[in-house]
């Protein structure tokens, strides 16, 4: 049973779906004024991990995220370069859904732009209106807080101590405050101004409110409840509360069933920020860093959890990484050249057994990332199992009726880290060696050829010689030379194997 911390419960509660093997979940999307920055990203990669572990463990998810492509942002950014918030809008939407898909980042099912959804959140004001939650005042229309008496639910406030603060934020007499019947109260349509874009509606010229967006396009794409509604920290307050608000005044319904936040991200300790000159954008972090290391970072903290994000921890992860690319490589390789003579496989750690290791780290896996989406535990997990096949092969011999065993260890750490949005499959392609081995294989093996992989094997077959001749200065001139070009040698009991070094 998967069990989800829920924000407006506070507490883990066993995830039931609305509709039995079926999600939908909701992610609030970027206001897209410019490129998304690494905080973005954090949000964005966990709940696209949550998403693929909810496939991987049979349900059939329907995942919508939305595109806020209309903006007092958009418009600022559009009016600073003499150019149209509908031009700014498309090309930082491009630039989003590039960058997503550069960090492994799966498209979703649906992906609503608000702009195209105008006269959905046009119906829903008109609801809202009817039932006495919204009214408008000179072309603007504004949702009464007071009307729905569970405001401040999400986020655990109380609306007369909210009321207070507003009071001593408001403008002294004059401005678009004294419009409004309440303080509290928050637009959901706003008058034209010169300019701006704008839409035909009943209260004339206009455009969204932002928070009316998600609540409409989530209502139409997965309909009400929600079973999952998730997004950012920051976004609990004002934003998702006043979803709640307007989407459950508008239906007298429950709006989503779980609402899930992702943690803030730091960068070396201290708050991200332009000021601080440690505003990181994602694309310029995926220039120097595998996508895949980044996600590794992630998965090594919980999503709820700060995320400390620092050149030395992305180091690590990189370690980490290719610890588990070299177990799957040295499993591949054993699979590949048994002992035709070598007696069935005994293990040097009593009890092990293939089956029952595979079947563990299943099992481990699954229990931590039930336990809402602990992706810290699963990966325990998954460095558990590796390092527990390590211990047991030890330097044994491997045969024909190994080879099953072998791979079945390659294909659970490549299907469990799959499940977490980070690919350490091998590529199909052989290895493409650099021209350089064929050079170093003329000068200490006599190689006369010209292709490299048969440079290595060359190679390979002059340092065994060597070594059987006690001839180690040819020995260490192969090691050394492929080393220098970034491989290492390992000898096993079927013979040398070359590896990128790792």
């Amino acid at each position: 049973m998967i069990r989800i911390y829920d924000t407006q419960a506070r507490a883990k509660r066993d995830f039931v779906p609305a509709r039995e093997g079926k999600v939908g979940m909701y992610v609030c999307g970027p206001t897209v004024y410019n490129y998304i920055h690494i905080g973005n990203a954090r949000t964005f990669i966990s709940f696209d991990t949550v998403r693929r572990y909810l496939e991987w463990s049979g349900y059939d998810v329907t995942f919508v995220q939305n595109v806020t492509d209309v903006d007092d942002k958009i418009i600022t950014k559009a009016n600073e370069e003499g150019r149209s918030a509908a031009e700014v809008a498309a090309e930082y939407t491009e630039a989003f859904i590039a960058d997503m898909r550069a960090a492994g980042v799966k498209d979703p099912d649906i992906r609503p732009k608000a702009t195209e959804e105008i006269d959905e959140m046009i119906k829903l004001v008109e609801t809202l209106i009817e039932k006495g939650h919204a009214y408008e005042v000179e072309g603007d229309v504004y949702f009464s807080v007071r009307s729905f008496p569970e405001y401040g639910k999400l986020s655990n406030r109380n609306i007369d101590e909210m009321e207070g603060g507003h009071r001593e934020l408001r403008a002294d007499g004059k401005g678009l405050e004294d419009r409004k019947r309440d303080p509290l109260d928050f637009a959901v349509w706003k008058a034209a101004k010169p300019g701006e874009p704008s839409w035909e509606s009943p209260w004339g010229q206009g455009r969204p409110g932002w928070h009316i967006e998600c609540s409409a396009m989530s209502r139409k794409y997965l309909g009400m409840p929600l079973d999952i509604h998730g997004g950012g920290a920051d976004l609990a307050f004002p934003h998702h509360e006043n979803e709640i608000a307007q989407s459950e005044a508008a239906c007298g319904c429950t709006f989503s069933n779980y609402w899930m936040h992702g943690g803030m991200l730091q960068i070396n300790s201290e708050k991200m920020s332009k000021s601080l000159g440690n505003f990181l954008l994602l694309r310029d972090v995926l220039k120097e860093c595998d996508a895949r290391v980044l996600r590794m970072l992630m998965m090594q903290t919980h999503y709820r959890s700060p995320l400390d994000f620092s050149k030395e921890r992305l180091d690590e992860a990189g370690a980490s990484l290719g610890r588990l690319c070299c177990c799957i490589d040295r499993m591949d390789w054993l699979a590949s050249h048994p002992d035709e003579n070598a007696p069935a496989f005994v293990p040097e750690t009593e009890g092990f057994t293939f089956e029952k290791a595979v079947k563990n780290v299943r099992e481990a896996f699954a229990a931590s990332m039930d336990d809402d989406f602990n992706t810290a535990g699963a990966l325990g997990a998954i460095f558990g199992f590796v390092g527990e096949v390590n211990a047991a092969l030890g330097t044994a011999t491997f045969g024909p009726a190994d080879v099953a065993n072998l791979e079945s260890v390659r294909d659970v750490i490549i299907e469990l880290m799959g499940v977490l949005g980070i690919d350490v499959a091998p590529a199909k392609a052989e290895v493409a060696y650099p021209a350089e081995v064929v050079d170093l294989a003329r000068e200490v093996a006599g190689f006369e050829g010209e292709d490299a992989a048969e440079a290595v094997d060359a190679l390979l077959e002059a340092r065994a010689d060597a070594r059987a001749e006690k001839n180690w200065a040819v020995a260490d001139a192969v090691r050394d030379g492929l080393c220098g070009l970034g491989f290492t040698i390992e000898d096993t009991p079927q013979g040398a194997k070359v590896s990128y070094s790792c």
